[in-house]
């Protein structure tokens, strides 16, 4: 019982019968440096929401963002700003508000970096 078991091909032709070694990845590292911190911003399902909101609307004002989020003002901020900063979102400050919109062609990116169509 105690056997050792074999394979069944012999050592020197393994090589022969395994696929092609990866020598290059999908993304750059560049790309991937660009890439994580969008991901990261988009790692909160808060913000995810607000993206989602924003992108449906076509345009937000952060005052009409408390009530389908649940968040304070203070806590809508924080999420804006985090999106604002990895580029996913832009404002448009009118009067004491600001208006969010998704950045032109953001969307499109990720969806290129991430080998979608």
């Amino acid at each position: 019982m105690g056997a050792t078991m074999r394979s069944a091909v012999p050592t020197d032709q393994t090589d022969d019968l395994c696929c092609a070694p990866i020598t290059d990845a999908a993304l750059s590292e560049r790309d991937a440096a660009e890439l994580a911190p969008v991901l990261a911003a988009l790692g909160d399902p808060v913000r995810l929401r607000l993206l989602s909101l924003v992108s449906a609307q076509g345009e937000a004002c952060s005052c009409h963002l408390e009530g389908p989020l649940a968040k304070s003002q203070p806590t809508i901020s924080h999420h804006t700003r985090v999106l604002a900063e990895a580029g996913l979102i832009v404002g448009d400050k009118r009067g004491k508000w600001t208006w969010w919109r998704v950045a032109p062609g953001r969307l499109a990116m990720l969806r290129t970096l991430l080998g979608g169509s």
